[in-house]
């Protein structure tokens, strides 16, 4: 196909060979498969984020490095500079949040570089060779549910441990991964975390918990569809619990138990969460609504 005229600079660069197909397109980036030597990779190019509110942009960019003073008061005021500088690192939070997880050793997509608002990055897929389904266009057994979801809890504490949260974490943006075995037999399906523009600093972010509470909370409910005894964990403030007094590790045992401790209430806090909680209910089921036609 004719490359889009975003991609032509990086094909001029010799960054990529050929355009193959555009793979998707949402509200914040379009996604293509792209050609580089012999391997196939896709190409994320990202879109004005006119879409996000202010209050959105302010509870996931808190605490983000900017170059310099200038750029801090232009963000801050919202003028034209600013709004492009806001966007240039909300961009750059997902380039260098994937180069961050991939050394921690999450699986997230390999990045392979990013140039002029484009991220180049491996093409997950499946068994076939294919773009690797999201996991809300897949049905699950109880012990398929039960492995996905310990595996992605375990994911989301390395993410912890290497000081990310992701921020928008659900079924929408985790993909099925298909890993060959090296033996030559079938291989497995592993989950794949994508998506991460909005991921936050874990210690340096004031929303930091009540996102991780989020993420892990949208794991519990997807996969509780198929194993409904993981309704009852409570993995998010155990995890928590465990990041703040420093006992976090890659090898925690986790119960997916907690018993909270009583204290006074925040009530500006729980009015937080309640309008969060309407944002995140109104949002996911746009997703569906938008998913199913």
């Amino acid at each position: 196909m004719k490359a889009p005229p975003r991609l032509q600079s990086l094909i001029e660069e010799g960054l990529i060979d050929t355009v193959v197909r555009q793979l998707m397109s949402g509200k914040e980036a379009m996604v293509y498969v792209v050609r580089c030597g012999d391997e196939t990779r896709c190409a994320k190019i990202y879109k004005e984020a006119t879409n996000r509110s202010f209050r959105q942009a302010v509870d996931y960019t808190e605490n983000r490095k900017v170059k310099n003073s200038r750029q801090a008061r232009a963000m801050a005021k919202g003028s034209k500079f600013g709004r492009q500088a806001q966007e240039a690192a909300w961009q750059s939070a997902e380039v260098d949040a994937l180069y961050r997880l991939a050394a921690a050793g999450v699986r997230v997509p390999q990045p392979y570089n990013f140039h002029e608002g484009v991220l180049l990055m491996e093409l997950v897929t499946d068994a076939h060779g294919d773009a690797a389904p999201r996991l809300n266009d897949v049905a699950f057994s109880r012990e398929q549910a039960l492995k996905h979801h310990a595996t992605l809890i375990s994911e989301v504490v390395r993410m912890l441990c290497a000081g990310v949260v992701h921020g928008d974490l659900s079924e929408f943006n985790i993909l099925l991964a298909h890993v060959h075995a090296e033996d030559g037999s079938d291989g497995q399906d592993v989950p794949v975390i994508i998506d991460l523009p909005q991921a936050v600093d874990a210690a340096g972010n004031n929303h930091a918990q009540r996102m991780l509470m989020r993420d892990v909370a949208n794991l519990r409910d997807f996969f509780g569809q198929f194993a409904p005894e993981l309704l009852k964990t409570q993995y998010g403030p155990e995890l928590w619990s465990l990041y703040q007094s420093g006992l976090l590790s890659n090898d925690t045992l986790l119960t997916g138990r907690y018993q909270r401790v009583e204290g006074d209430v925040d009530m500006q806090a729980v009015m937080r969460e309640i309008d969060d909680a309407r944002a995140e209910d109104a949002a996911r089921r746009l997703r569906m609504q938008t998913a199913a036609s």
